[in-house]
């Protein structure tokens, strides 16, 4: 630290005497500046006379005024690009939000969005739930239904940057978790998955579907199975609904889509006790055997089937029970269901299981 002293010493010093060098202070001046640079030394214990001191202290090439111009210079610089970042700053705080305008038209794109879900016609419903989104970018129900629609086409991974964007704008918008979660389902990424949805129970702690997906994420994980998984998490669409066949997906997994995911016990399809038909070893029996003979992937291909998970999908609710006897293959199965079950006749529509399904309208 004193060396550090005694080499600003010396620099002043050699500033001086180069001032009366190079004719910078008059004639009339020099006598005090000499006086000057003698009080400063013998002050300072700096002998600028020396010529071993001026070895061991000087600073040379640099000189005191170089080293001030470069100071100036860099505070300027750093001074303006404070005042560009709070110009910036200033500028986006002063951007206003969306207009009840754009807020309107955002919505009628959600809505034609949805319809298009309904139709199957999912490159259109990006379209417009994008146009929404242009619109007014601080929903986050825009992104998450451009999320449901990505994961019907089969594009998981944009899913899955939509359903973050939507948690990015509102950390608690429920269904974005479940939107995260399905995709990277879809993905058999099954911690990611169950990651997700634990994260949405945090918020919402009595959400079925939510549970249901992660209990089903958390089997994969520790089950590790060494075959394909199937393309649902028990609480969205199957694959079925997304575009393609049910592939190798187990019947369980196509039972609870049918539920809705709501987990042990819910009410299905004709007021079928899903979780019990889980249980039946007749019924399982009889699913082994679809499973064999490709009756299941025919079943998934079914335009009934996929069109009630579609509807489960984007949130349209469960057909009736009229439009699903209307079919004669589901008319079929659901005899099968009753005969393996070994009761009588249902006489109603159950519920669907929970809402963590739906395009968030």
């Amino acid at each position: 630290m004193a060396e550090k002293k005694d080499r600003l010493v010396l620099s002043i010093l050699e500033f001086l005497e180069t001032s009366i060098a190079d004719g910078t202070v008059s004639a009339d001046d020099k006598d005090g500046i000499e006086v000057a640079i003698q009080c400063i030394g013998e002050a300072f214990g700096v002998d600028a006379s020396d010529e071993a001191t001026r070895k061991r202290l000087s600073i040379k090439p640099a000189t005191l005024p170089t080293i001030f111009d470069v100071y100036m210079k860099t505070r300027e610089k750093v001074q303006s690009s404070q005042d560009s970042n709070t110009s910036s700053s200033a500028r986006q705080a002063a951007q206003p939000g969306p207009s009840a305008e754009d807020k309107a038209a955002a919505e009628k794109h959600k809505m034609t969005g949805n319809a298009k879900m309904s139709a199957k016609d999912y490159p259109a419903a990006i379209a417009e739930y994008t146009h929404a989104i242009a619109l007014d970018p601080s929903n986050p129900v825009y992104y998450s239904n451009r999320a449901a629609a990505y994961s019907s086409s089969g594009d998981h991974n944009m899913a899955v940057a939509d359903a973050e964007k939507a948690i990015e704008v509102d950390p608690k918008f429920v269904k974005a978790y479940h939107r995260l979660g399905h995709a990277h389902y879809c993905l058999k990424s099954y911690s990611e998955a169950a990651s997700a949805f634990g994260k949405g129970l945090e918020l919402e702690p009595n959400n079925a579907n939510l549970k249901s997906g992660r209990d089903n994420a958390l089997a994969r994980v520790t089950s590790n199975p060494s075959s394909p998984e199937p393309e649902t998490a028990g609480t969205s669409s199957s694959r079925g609904a997304a575009g393609g066949g049910a592939g190798g997906g187990g019947f369980d997994d196509v039972l609870r889509s049918l539920g809705g995911g709501a987990g042990g016990g819910g009410g299905g399809p004709g007021g079928l006790d899903l979780a019990s038909l889980m249980q039946n070893p007749a019924l399982m029996n009889m699913a082994q055997q679809m499973l064999g003979n490709g009756g299941l992937e025919n079943l998934m291909r079914n335009p009934a089937v996929n069109n009630m998970m579609n509807r489960l999908q984007t949130g349209g609710g469960m057909p009736s029970m009229a439009e699903l006897m209307s079919d004669p293959t589901m008319r079929q199965m659901a005899e099968n269901f009753r005969n393996a079950q070994g009761g009588p006749d249902a006489g109603g529509a159950g519920g669907a299981g929970g809402a963590g399904g739906g395009t968030g309208r």
